[in-house]
């Protein structure tokens, strides 16, 4: 059954992705930086609201995915902090200073957040040998990767992640996101096989997750199933 993760920077879109019926909720703050660490006060009001699955996103900046020795130890203090709160999984991605994954980082962290689920970001998309890189996220112990297939948008890198999906054999979700929309969730969820899918479901400018678009993307995902 597909399944639907909706990128969520603000109280508002959270009511709304559970109100559209999203399956999940992946948690961030400063949607301009592309997502950081939300605050610890928004998390612990957006747990004790909802009902359905939370994922947090661990980024302690925007930029790159190569973090001091400093930012790191924030990151796994944040991890056990946040597991407190009752959240369901997170979401970070630790690359090198050569842009590949960093194995013993990654590893340390999936193993904090134990037996929470840890989604590994779109830090991926900047690698460059991408089913080396898939074969070591794995390797860390990542329930999920959220991919674009290296691009801007998910529905021009739907090949890759159609290879992707084809190589992993199930050992690993592959969820693609990027601005992912009702006018072309169909087409992606045919050209990839995949059944997960990523959204922030922003339209028309707005700073909310718009609920009849996630209501939309829910509903087409789900149809034919």
């Amino acid at each position: 059954m597909s399944k639907l993760e909706i990128a969520c920077f603000n109280f508002q879109s959270v009511i709304n992705a559970q109100l559209g019926g999203a399956d999940r909720i992946e948690l961030c703050e400063n949607q301009q930086l592309g997502g950081t660490t939300p605050s610890y006060s928004l998390i612990q009001q957006v747990r004790e609201t909802i009902s359905i699955d939370l994922n947090v996103m661990i980024r302690e900046r925007g930029g790159n995915f190569f973090y001091s020795d400093d930012e790191f130890e924030k990151m796994k203090q944040d991890i056990i902090r946040i597991k407190k709160l009752g959240v369901n999984g997170f979401v970070f991605g630790l690359l090198t200073d050569k842009n590949e994954i960093d194995i013993e980082r990654n590893k340390m962290l999936v193993q904090l957040a134990y037996p929470l689920k840890c989604t590994f970001h779109k830090a991926f998309d900047e690698v460059e040998n991408v089913f080396k890189s898939l074969e070591e996220i794995i390797g860390c112990g990542f329930e999920t990767l959220l991919t674009s297939g290296k691009n801007e948008k998910a529905i021009d890198g739907s090949q890759l992640i159609s290879n992707l999906i084809k190589q992993t054999k199930d050992s690993i979700t592959i969820m693609p996101g990027g601005v992912v929309r009702s006018e072309n969730v169909l087409e992606l969820r045919n050209k990839t096989q995949a059944i997960y899918f990523h959204t922030s479901a922003l339209i028309n400018n707005s700073e909310n997750a718009d609920l009849e678009e996630i209501k939309l993307i829910k509903k087409l995902i789900s149809a034919n199933e």
